[in-house]
């Protein structure tokens, strides 16, 4: 690279990623404004491409952004891990975690941080299941699961669990860069019903989904329920319909090389909570509360 890249740099610059505001962004980094544009002005020409498409409400990735945005934080994680040491960190502690995750996260968010989590405590042994959310609820109750990582915005009655919110991921409207809705800044959620709709049906997708269109009164023209992510990505990227989902599951690309495009949307959506719950006064094992702390850690919450 011909030009001198800094943390503070990538960090503001996910911030602008992650919040899709330069505004937010320097609230959430406790600077200017300015320090984030310079911050993304002076990554984009080095670069030499477009990190963001500015709107009039916001910023939203590039394909060549979002490809950046998965480097950046990969760069960001292994510098606050080589930093991280809590009281607690040996490298030879020994034992076995109970998990359990549900699909979305299990493909999605947790691979990587507990391949991070292996390079600090190699010794430490995953009992990891693939369970349903209410499943995972029960483990926890019952003490059969340690730790819990599920989307806490699907889960009922939260204060029964020792909780904490891991990443919250804004919802976006997915759509092939020839559809007519591509060439809407923000689309409504009105709008988006005019168009035949993709609707994922893993991890209580469907619930959740046609929880916030039933506050605005109106509901999504359905074309096809999926179970398979890349089922909906292709029919999305060939144009068969849109869908609404989370930043986290995000791909700019089908299997088939075929671009998918992000909008915000011009409605209030709900973001996606991910977090992990765990029984609640229990006094977690050694194995289990270093996990417990590192996914705080990791996750900057």
């Amino acid at each position: 690279m011909a030009f001198d890249l800094t943390l503070r740099q990538l960090r503001y610059f996910v911030a602008a990623a992650q919040t899709g505001q330069f505004s937010m962004a320097a609230v959430n980094e406790h600077v200017s404004q300015s320090a984030i544009t310079n911050a993304v002005l002076a990554l984009e020409s080095g670069l030499g491409t477009r990190l963001f498409v500015r709107l009039p409400q916001g910023v939203t990735l590039t394909p060549d952004g979002q490809d950046f945005y998965n480097h950046a934080r990969r760069v960001l994680d292994a510098a606050r891990d080589a930093v991280h040491k809590p009281p607690f960190r040996s490298h030879d502690m020994r034992g076995t975690v109970r998990i359990a995750a549900s699909y979305t996260v299990l493909g999605y968010f947790l691979p990587d941080l507990l391949a991070r989590f292996r390079a600090t405590y190699p010794y430490v042994e995953f009992d990891l299941h693939d369970m349903e959310r209410v499943e995972i609820e029960q483990g926890v109750l019952a003490g059969e699961i340690e730790i819990g990582v599920v989307l806490l915005s699907n889960v009922e009655k939260l204060g029964r669990f020792g909780n904490q919110v891991l990443m919250r991921s804004r919802r976006q409207l997915w759509v092939a860069p020839t559809h007519p809705l591509a060439q809407v800044e923000a689309p409504s959620l009105k709008d988006i019903a005019a168009h035949p709709y993709i609707l994922i049906t893993v991890d209580e997708g469907e619930q959740s989904t046609l929880r916030y269109w039933k506050k605005k009164g109106i509901a999504p023209k359905i074309a096809f329920r999926t179970s398979s992510m890349e089922a909906l990505r292709g029919l999305v990227a060939h144009g068969f319909g849109v869908t609404v989902l989370s930043d986290m599951v995000f791909r700019p690309w089908s299997l088939e090389g075929r671009r998918i495009e992000v909008r915000p949307i011009l409605d209030v959506v709900p973001q996606m909570d991910v977090g992990m719950i765990w029984q609640k006064g229990a006094q977690l094992n050694g194995p289990a509360a270093a996990l417990q702390q590192f996914l705080i850690h990791a996750c900057g919450t």
